[in-house]
This record gives C-alpha cells, sequence and structure tokens, in this order.
C-alpha cells in the first residue's frame, strides 16, 4: 500500500503562524500534527511507502520526518498550487506499479479513525461524516445500492444539499492506474474549480470508467485548518493521551489536561487546562489556558485564554486572548 499525503498548501487561515511553519507542523497535544498521521501508519504497518507532496516550507518537513522517524520517505515537490487533484498527480512517478492501491490522507486534518478497517473493502473508500451544515464542505451523493454517483463541492447556499456525508479528507483507491489516468483526464481537459484541479472530478471520472466506491464513516475527524479549530483539536489530543506531568514547579498550580515540553521554566503561575507548553518556554506569574505555545516563548505577567503564541515570541503585561506569530513580541 502506498501512502500519497499532501503537505503543500499555505494555510492561509492559520497565518501568521504559517508564514515561519508549514501548517502540518503546527503543535497540537505536544507534537506536529503530521506526526500522529506518520506514527499511526507505522504502528498500524499500513504503508509500504509514504510520499509527500512538500510545497512552501517543505524542508522543514521533511528535516522533521527524518529525525522523528525511522522510515525512509519519498518527498516530491509540488511547483506551483494548483489543487489537491494536481498535488496527488506529482505521485505518478513514485508508482512503479501503477496498479498498486493507494490511500490519500489530507495532512492538515487529524483522524481517530480505524485505518485497517476501512481499507478491508473490496471496493475503494471515501471517509465521510454525517454533518449539520453540508453546504460547507464537499458531500458524496449516493445510489439505492450503496455506491457513490457523484462528488459535489460545497453545495451554493441557495441550493439544497442532496446529502449530508461530508468527505473528510481519507480516500482509498483500489486501483492507481485508473486514478492517475483520471488525473491526467481533467488536467488535458482543463477541467477545473476556481483554476484548481480538484480530485473529486478525478474520482467520478473513475466511476463513469466503472470503478465502484463506497463510503466509511469517520467519527473522528479533527479539524485544523483555523485557529479555533486548532484549539479544539488540541483539546482532544490532550484528554485522549492524558498524562500526568511529573515535573514540579515553583509557585505552580497545573490542572490537566496539559502537556509541558522539557527544559520549560516556570513559576508563580497556573497552567491548564487545556494548555500546550512546548520546549523551552519561560513562563512567570501567568494564567495559561486552553491556549498552545510555542518552542522558545517568554510569557511574563499574563492571563491567556483561547491563544496562540508562536516561536520564540515575548508576551508581557496583559489579559489577552490572541494570535501572535513567531519571533513577536508584545
Amino acid at each position: 500500500m502506498k501512502v500519497i499525503i499532501p503537505v503543500a498548501g499555505f494555510g492561509k487561515r492559520l497565518r501568521p503562524h504559517t508564514l515561519t511553519n508549514p501548517k502540518v507542523m503546527l503543535n497540537v497535544g505536544g507534537k506536529p500534527m503530521i506526526h500522529y498521521i506518520i506514527e499511526q501508519l507505522i504502528n498500524d504497518n499500513i504503508a509500504s511507502s509514504i510520499i509527500l507532496i512538500t510545497g512552501f516550507l517543505g524542508e522543514k518537513i521533511k528535516d522533521y520526518l527524518n529525525s522523528a522517524f525511522n522510515f525512509k520517505f519519498t518527498f516530491v515537490e509540488q511547483d506551483e498550487a494548483k489543487g489537491l487533484g494536481h498535488a496527488v498527480h506529482c505521485a505518478e512517478d513514485s508508482f512503479n506499479n501503477k496498479n498498486d492501491e493507494a490511500l490519500i490522507i489530507l495532512g492538515d486534518t487529524l483522524f481517530d479513525v480505524d485505518l485497517k478497517k476501512m481499507i478491508s473493502n473490496e471496493h475503494s473508500v471515501i471517509g465521510v461524516k454525517t454533518v449539520d451544515d453540508p453546504k460547507r464542505f464537499g458531500v458524496v451523493e449516493k445510489d439505492e445500492r450503496g455506491y457513490i454517483r457523484k462528488f459535489i463541492e460545497k453545495p451554493a447556499s441557495k441550493e439544497v444539499s442532496p446529502s449530508n456525508e461530508a468527505i473528510v479528507g481519507l480516500y482509498y483507491l483500489k486501483n492507481s492506474l485508473q486514478l492517475f489516468d483520471s488525473l491526467k483526464y481533467i488536467m488535458e481537459n482543463n477541467i477545473t474549480v476556481k483554476d484548481e484541479f480538484q480530485l473529486t472530478d478525478a474520482l467520478e471520472n473513475m466511476i463513469s470508467k466503472g470503478e465502484k466506491m463506497v463510503t466509511f464513516y469517520v467519527d473522528g475527524w479533527l479539524d485544523c485548518g483555523k485557529p479555533e479549530t486548532l484549539l479544539e483539536t488540541n483539546r482532544y489530543l490532550l484528554n485522549k493521551h492524558q498524562k500526568k506531568n511529573r515535573n514540579s514547579f515553583k509557585n505552580t498550580l497545573i490542572t490537566e489536561p496539559v502537556y509541558i515540553g522539557d527544559n520549560c521554566q516556570i513559576e508563580n503561575s497556573i497552567i491548564g487546562p487545556f494548555a500546550t507548553i512546548n520546549s523551552s518556554c519561560i513562563i512567570k506569574n501567568s494564567i495559561i489556558s486552553n491556549s498552545i505555545i510555542e518552542n522558545n516563548s517568554i510569557i511574563e505577567n499574563v492571563i491567556l485564554e483561547s491563544s496562540i503564541i508562536g516561536e520564540a515570541a515575548i508576551v508581557k503585561k496583559n489579559s489577552l486572548q490572541i494570535n501572535l506569530g513567531s519571533f513577536s513580541e508584545i
């Protein structure tokens, strides 16, 4: 099984943090979000090959994964942002046998899902979740036998969505030869949405050629695309992987769940709940909850709630809810 993970997005909704770091390298629960995806693939022994489609600041992803895991990754650069379909197409040369199965996982979304069960199906599988407001998402439409017959990208607000099964970003495709042929077809015929080549258009082309696709329900769909959902995912992961902090800090109350990295100096403070404090931070006379503080930051005389503080930032003397980029000072 070859796994394709597109990680080339700019992450505009998470600026200023993504001006200095790829979106998939932002920290949730003490680790970059890409770490959780790779860790599951390796631990479940699912992937014979993991292909990452990189772009802006891609070297940071490459350096981190090569140092964090004992696995031979393939990195392919997407030289121009032309959509998810184009990103997947960039992996074609890594498929020596085009009949290999392919698992596509979006690198900026985390899943609490049994991947082994998902890929045990006799047909191609699209991960979905039932949502209340399908107009915000791409959805699938199925026939009476349960096979997918159509993909709809974000139904217009004035339209009534034919389905409430949102596409979550997991695609198990039995026939990679047909996948790449269909991607080539949409690009040669300039089939685009907002000037981007969509993977769903290629999937519809596969269906038109006889490929059967079914859905797999994913309850644990953790969005990391906006500051508020990044913090929500951080809360989820801290709850799931809750470990009591063994470190004791001077005149400091730790309210679990929290994550505190190595070499932190904390005194006269209240940390938590739902605070991720990464390595080598200095925190004094502060209260921090529901927040993510990146490495090497200094927080003094501050009350922080629902905030994201970038690497090597300095925040002093305020009561704040902020979204502060790396190497900044307030």
